[in-house]
């Protein structure tokens, strides 16, 4: 699961670009009753969302040219941005921002995957990352919708070296993936193959946030009522909890989920 006490390959940053960002933030506002903090006139109309005083995901301005849709991205943690990045190049990936200083709070680098998903790394400075994770409204888990799940597997294996595991769902397998050393309880994420339905739909390869509420309907609710399109409807797994997909209105794709009650 998810922590705070991050190691190098776990998601230790969320990031939304938005083509508007006042918009998103009223929007998200209503579904997850997070507030907004600038951060700052030298940040480009960056921010970051906070429950309470305490950061739950980035969000800024969409500034890569010809991408108008919002969409959210998942940041792994790295000790050497640049290090990863020649990584990323070795394993056929694509470096979409080269690695940059952020102020003093740490170096970014932004990449996309041989199957076209887009994610970034973290090097962490002033900025450790994330304030929270795994509580109501805040991230929980981290999933790769892709066309190619093992071109995926072998990429992000050779870039971070994640530990794998294949667990069966009903007429799937999907890939549990944990940092280097980790085991099936340390594990930060899934991987899937996209299915006829959704390919047919024309969903490309993408990286899905998960955020923890308590009532799954409800969330889902809040978020069709604030102009929002369920995607996947609620559904329960068994030992995984009860989850729905949501495309927000300005196009960025996230899920929610209610785990189920630990047993007492």
């Amino acid at each position: 699961m998810l922590s705070t006490h991050y190691v190098p390959g776990a998601p230790n940053w969320l990031d939304l670009g938005t083509p508007d960002v006042e918009a998103s933030v009223a929007y998200y506002r209503e579904v997850f009753g997070w507030d907004f903090q600038s951060a700052g006139p030298e940040a480009g109309g960056y921010g970051m969302f906070r429950v309470g005083d305490r950061t739950v995901a980035g969000v800024g301005p969409q500034n890569e040219p010809g991408v108008t849709a919002a969409a959210w991205e998942p940041f792994f943690q790295t000790a050497d941005a640049d290090a990863t990045t020649k990584a990323v190049e070795q394993a056929g990936g694509r470096v979409r921002f080269a690695p940059m200083d952020v102020f003093d709070l740490g170096r970014m680098a932004v990449y996309a995957d041989p199957t076209g998903a887009d994610f970034c790394v973290w090097q962490p400075g002033a900025n450790k990352g994330l304030d929270v994770v795994n509580e109501p409204g805040s991230l929980y888990w981290t999933e790769l919708y892709t066309a190619d799940a093992p071109a995926a597997l072998a990429f992000y294996r050779s870039v971070f070296d994640w530990r794998t595991e294949d667990s069966q769902m009903p007429g799937e397998v999907y890939t549990l993936v944990s940092p280097a050393g980790g085991g099936e309880s340390d594990a930060h994420g899934g991987v899937m193959q996209l299915d006829e339905e959704m390919l047919a739909a024309g969903a490309g390869a993408h990286w899905l946030p998960y955020f923890t509420v308590t009532d799954c309907d409800a969330a889902l609710a809040r978020a069709e009522q604030a102009g929002g399109i369920v995607r996947v409807p609620a559904t329960d797994v068994p030992e995984v909890g009860r989850f729905g997909q949501v495309v927000d209105p300005q196009g960025g794709v996230f899920a929610v989920i209610t785990p189920p009650s630990p047993a007492v």
